[in-house]
């Protein structure tokens, strides 16, 4: 199949996950087309079946802001007329469904017809869509796809409750690729560079956004430290890191903690992991929970929005009210104790990782693709 993949080309969840989809459909032998402003993260090297087209946007100073969704309406019609690409699957309601609805549009002036899948990964529908500046575009773009999947029950839920969808949505729920994680991770661990033997490593990876409740975390490792030895590794940037620098000053704990910054080394530095935080308001799907049990790494979480679809209680790790740090605080220390208890969480967290092996979601995502071809050549 000849696939065209419209993502943000960014660290957040969505880009990660609809790189990783076209890096194994390419490796499947299908033919992706990557269409985006910017060449994706985790898009490292390109191959026979995998092809990257920028989205020029040009400045013109009748335009106080660049029109990025004209732009990519306009690439994806050229792309699909050049590479004879069968469907369009873009990952975020808007911009990229409103834009992928207008290409179709073009195209079908032509006599080309092509269905689009979209796929909402949270903010999207949460967030921005349920503004009313744009909820009327959102609403649009939704029912106007062919097909439309979610990443998770809630994010379904919510959606459903949020806009008045005629569309089916269908829950395909994000992945690891459990292979690879083990292959990048496949030289023992130098915990010596981060940590003495004795301590505990506890990571967190964000955007750094107030949706994750950075001051939480830094409340959370706060007691943690105080009755076990550990470090604390922050992983991300963004508006909340200023804070969490200066509350580590202010308790007298920033000698413990390291501010890492945004790292494609992300599996090496969950290798090094005990325990993972992740107290977010809400998480649609909660992927940086799954990259971390997929090595093994317990997870410390909320039990808002799609997190008890993939953290399990009292297997994988604890689920909390949102902002319950005293209770966040003691399940950690309960894990982190003794080593046999931890040694019995990260082999549970593994397991449960598995179920989400890309091997098994990526064939709910091929058997959506062939059916909407086949549907459009009905």
């Amino acid at each position: 199949m000849k696939i065209a993949i419209v993502c943000y080309p960014t660290f957040g969840g969505s880009g990660v996950v609809a790189t990783e989809l076209g890096l194994e459909l390419a490796r499947r032998g299908h033919e992706i087309h990557f269409i985006t402003y910017r060449q994706p993260v985790r898009l490292a090297l390109l191959n026979e079946n995998l092809h990257y087209h920028e989205v020029n946007v040009p400045e013109y100073p009748l335009f106080h802001y660049q029109p990025y969704e004209l732009a990519l309406s306009s690439k994806l019609v050229d792309m699909v007329k050049l590479y004879k690409i069968e469907v369009l699957h873009v990952h975020y309601a808007i911009p990229h469904a409103y834009a992928g609805y207008m290409a179709k549009q073009m195209l079908k002036n032509e006599g080309i017809y092509i269905p689009m899948i979209t796929t909402l990964h949270g903010t999207d529908i949460t967030l921005v869509g349920n503004h009313p500046f744009y909820k009327p575009a959102v609403t649009f773009s939704i029912n106007k796809s062919d097909y439309v999947t979610s990443v998770s029950q809630s994010l379904k839920d919510d959606t459903l409750k949020l806009f008045k969808i005629k569309n089916k949505i269908k829950v395909i729920p994000n992945f690891i690729e459990i292979e690879k994680n083990y292959k990048d991770t496949e030289s023992p661990c130098q915990r010596v560079v981060m940590a003495k033997d004795n301590e505990r490593i506890i990571t967190h990876i964000s955007n750094f956004r107030k949706v994750k409740r950075i001051p939480d975390i830094i409340k959370i490792f706060y007691t943690i430290q105080k009755e076990i030895p550990a470090k604390l590794m922050m992983v991300g940037d963004g508006p909340e890191k200023e804070v969490a620098e200066q509350m580590c000053l202010d308790l007298g704990i920033h000698d413990k903690v390291i501010f890492f910054g945004n790292s494609n080394e992300i599996d090496k530095i969950l290798c090094l992991t005990d325990l993972f935080l992740l107290p977010s308001e809400t998480e649609s799907f909660g992927l940086a929970a799954l990259e971390a049990m997929a090595l093994g790494v317990p997870v410390i979480s909320s039990n808002s929005g799609g997190l008890p679809e993939v953290n399990f209680n009292g297997y994988s790790g604890y689920l909390s009210d949102v902002g319950n740090v005293d209770e966040m605080a003691q399940n950690a220390i309960s894990i982190l104790k003794d080593d046999a208890t931890l040694k019995q969480f990260k082999a549970n967290a593994l397991e449960v990782a598995k179920k989400f092996d890309i091997k098994n979601i990526l064939p709910k995502y091929e058997a959506l693709y062939e059916k909407a071809i086949n549907d459009y050549k009905l």
